[in-house]
């Protein structure tokens, strides 16, 4: 695996449990998977909203006219001078 014999992955490994700790070592590979859990969904999701495009509300940019009608309903801006 990754051109590793066993010695070396043995002195990985207890380099790794030198520098976290046997306490920190699940809490890391807890937030790990539940990263990863996350990361799956994630893409899931906007796999779906890919494949379902007619799903997603279009935005469509008013006309001119539109935003005249738009702009004579609004009041006035105060002037602070």
């Amino acid at each position: 695996m990754f051109g590793l014999g066993p010695g070396e992955m043995l002195m990985a490994l207890v380099a790794i449990l030198l520098l976290f700790g046997a306490k920190r070592i699940p809490e890391i590979a807890g937030s790990f998977g539940k990263g990863i859990r996350e990361f799956k969904k994630n893409m899931s999701d906007v796999q779906k909203e890919i494949e379902t495009p007619e799903a997603r509300p279009v935005d469509r940019l008013p006309s001119a006219s539109e935003r005249v009608e738009q702009n004579e309903d609004r009041p006035e801006p105060k002037k602070l001078i």
